[in-house]
């Protein structure tokens, strides 16, 4: 396994100053190198996130142990006693939808001081995404608002932004059971903020697994599928996993700025060299995507793309041989 201490570590607090080139080409390496990357100095308050934190660990434990508890006493009986269990995760997890509108209220089981902390949190974070988008698009020589704008859809609607709140508890049995399967996210940019105590995230690099350390205060950031599109491969989605702990029961909420389920993904004109005859990557309705990856997500993403590819040829070779 490669070194967690190799992992790019950005402080956006050198952002605003003489050392800016040098955050910035920090940044442009994790999206072209690694599609993975930790963030400190991020603007959010500690305080806010300490809070989401224990409101979070909080309800697992009022709301959700004894459901996974009863999952847990059956889930590795069906592996046989020694068998791994391929389709199983070993999580606790349920899901908010903040944009295009929230069903935070909705939800059961949360009190009101953690709907307000959760919709706080959620604010801080969709604007933190943005900015990103917008120190991405700088790097990529993008003009400024480009992948909001192209994440916003052809009426200018809104992005699609979710959380997946998820707890890993302990498991007895890890070398059985993964916590999270190996995949790639299919959506925009993906900001977690994770436990800081338990480890597990890791992703895959040269062949080999990488830890994500835990960091207090962090933000990780992934790069999803759909910016490998768009960027027509100068970025790219990398697989990752959570690896099942015997001890600790690790905390993470993975916040997901994706494009609007309209938004017509496909390379920037702009990152097309010239000399190609086509881009390197298909053009489809984000929707679409998002079916096809609901049927095959802990598989590669590059058949999914070879899909849109295809489909995208036989409806150009039918409207020539209709001219």
């Amino acid at each position: 396994m490669a070194p967690a201490t190799s992992f790019p570590i950005i402080d956006m607090g050198l952002l605003a100053g003489q050392e800016r080139p040098a955050a910035m080409g920090m940044l442009r390496d994790a999206c072209e190198n690694w599609g993975f990357f930790q963030i400190l100095n991020h603007g959010i308050s500690t305080e806010l996130m300490d809070k989401v934190e224990r409101l979070t660990k909080d309800h697992y434990k009022r709301v959700r142990e004894q459901r996974f508890l009863e999952f847990a006493s059956t889930a590795l009986q069906d592996g046989g006693g020694g068998a791994k269990a391929e389709n199983l995760d070993w999580e606790s997890t349920f899901f908010v939808r903040h944009l295009p509108e929230s069903n935070l209220a909705d939800i059961p089981d949360l009190d009101d001081g953690y709907r307000r902390a959760m919709r706080r949190f959620a604010g801080e974070l969709e604007a933190l995404a943005e900015r990103l988008l917008d120190l991405l698009c700088e790097n990529l020589g993008l003009e400024k608002g480009y992948l909001a704008r192209a994440f916003r859809g052809p009426r200018k609607g809104a992005p699609t932004f979710a959380t997946k709140v998820s707890s890993y508890p302990p498991c007895p049995r890890p070398d059985l059971v993964s916590g999270l399967r190996a995949h790639t996210d299919a959506g925009g940019i993906i900001l977690l903020f994770q436990d800081d105590r338990v480890a597990g995230l890791q992703l895959l690099k040269d062949g080999a697994w990488v830890d994500v350390p835990p960091t207090r205060h962090s933000i990780v950031v992934n790069l999803g599928d759909q910016l490998e599109v768009i960027t027509n491969g100068r970025y790219k989605s990398v697989v990752h996993r959570v690896v099942a702990q015997s001890d600790g029961n690790r905390m993470s909420i993975a916040s997901f700025y994706n494009p609007g389920g309209d938004a017509v993904i496909c390379p920037a004109p702009a990152l097309v060299k010239a000399e190609e005859a086509a881009a390197a990557y298909p053009r489809f309705v984000f929707e679409d995507y998002m079916k096809l990856y609901a049927r095959n997500k802990f598989e590669a993403k590059e058949p999914r793309f070879e899909a849109f590819k295809s489909m995208e040829t036989e409806s150009s070779n039918r409207r020539i041989a209709i001219a």
